[in-house]
């Protein structure tokens, strides 16, 4: 069986982009699916999870991967009260396995998830793409998580990791993570992994974690999955074969002594999900996503493919955050996650998967 190709969609009535859209994109077989309204720590009910079935069984997609299972704060600080949302966790997992899903992506950052400068950067040819400017992102944390925040109200969009709810304690957040070290943050993944694991062993379902994004600490917060060695870490912490990777190129390439392609072919085999990004870098630190065609950016998306490929890789694929293009902007498109760049960026890795097929045949 090949590798799967997936779509990320945001659900009716929060994503601008159709089934029927995606349906026209010719490889896709799979929809990348969330109950965005969820809060973390809040338990996944059947019925909420049928009716998005229902939905992708209209157009014959599965709904095999699940993004994202946000982690509760209490949990990844330690407190006492993270038995309970771990209990929460599993049911959830027990919810999702009934609907046949096989694959859960989340991630393990302290406070913020993704973090951006600028949403919509003017990139040079007319299009625009998600920006990180290194100077903005330093001291104040509440001006760049307003940024977001005042984008999020303006055009009634919901990021996951970037809850209004959870934001607006955001000093509260800070001084309830102000003993979790990068050794603490690590012990309490490692007990949040050890009790689910016998669900996702007894459900069958991979817990696939995403890589940090940026990959370096930032505003003092702890990030843990940055690199080969902390991947490394990370598999041995916990060796389960439920235990595995959402392995981004696009969060790892913001630091460019990052090597995807090696980390793919050490560890193709824990890899349950990949996200292929590419990055433009600049002198002074800042970066800028880009196409997915390889020339167009530093993350090496050929050697990438190349490795997946040579390694038999038959997990679950999908184009990660692409331009913004042909008249979408602010307002009609969710930043990152336009139609058409994906679009372009999913025949890209079909054509050069296709040619190494060919190629080894």
């Amino acid at each position: 069986m090949p590798m799967q190709m997936t779509f990320r969609w945001y659900g009716e009535g929060n994503d601008k982009i159709s089934l029927q859209d995606i349906k026209q994109i010719p490889g896709v077989s799979g929809i990348v699916w969330a109950l965005h309204d969820k809060m973390p720590g809040e338990i996944w009910h059947e019925d909420e999870i049928a009716k998005v079935k229902a939905q992708l069984d209209e157009y014959g997609f599965n709904m095999d991967v699940v993004e994202s299972v946000n982690v509760h704060d209490d949990i990844k600080i330690g407190l006492p009260t993270r038995d309970l949302y771990i209990e929460n966790y599993c049911k959830t997992i027990k919810n999702l396995a009934k609907f046949g899903v096989k694959v859960i992506c989340y991630n393990f950052m302290p406070i913020f998830d993704w973090t951006r400068s600028d949403l919509f950067h003017p990139v040079g040819d007319g299009s625009t793409a998600l920006f990180y400017q290194k100077n903005m992102i330093q001291d104040d944390y509440n001006e760049m998580a307003q940024y977001i925040l005042d984008f999020t109200e303006k055009y009634n969009m919901t990021f996951p990791g970037w809850e209004p709810e959870r934001m607006a304690k955001l000093d509260q957040l800070f001084k309830l993570y102000e003993g979790v070290d990068h050794e603490k943050l690590w012990a309490n993944l490692k007990y949040f992994l050890e009790k689910i694991m016998p669900t996702c062993e007894e459900t069958g379902i991979k817990m696939a974690i995403h890589m940090d994004d940026p990959p370096w600490d930032i505003f003092g917060l702890p990030r843990l999955l940055i690199d080969e060695k902390s991947i490394d870490r990370f598999l041995k912490m916990v060796d389960h074969p439920c235990n595995c990777l959402t392995l981004c190129s696009g969060s790892l390439n913001a630091n460019p002594e990052n090597n995807v392609a090696d980390i793919v072919r050490k560890h193709c085999n824990r890899i349950a999900f990949a996200h292929i990004r590419n990055v433009k870098h600049f002198e002074n630190g800042d970066f800028s996503e880009a196409s997915h065609r390889d020339a167009d950016g530093d993350t090496r998306i050929l050697d990438i493919l190349k490795a997946y490929h040579d390694c038999g890789y038959e997990g679950y694929i999908r184009p990660d955050h692409g331009r913004h293009l042909w008249g979408e902007k602010a307002g009609t498109v969710r930043p990152g996650y336009g139609l058409y760049d994906r679009a372009l960026g999913i025949m890209y890795m079909l054509g050069v998967w296709d040619m190494l097929d060919k190629l080894k045949g």
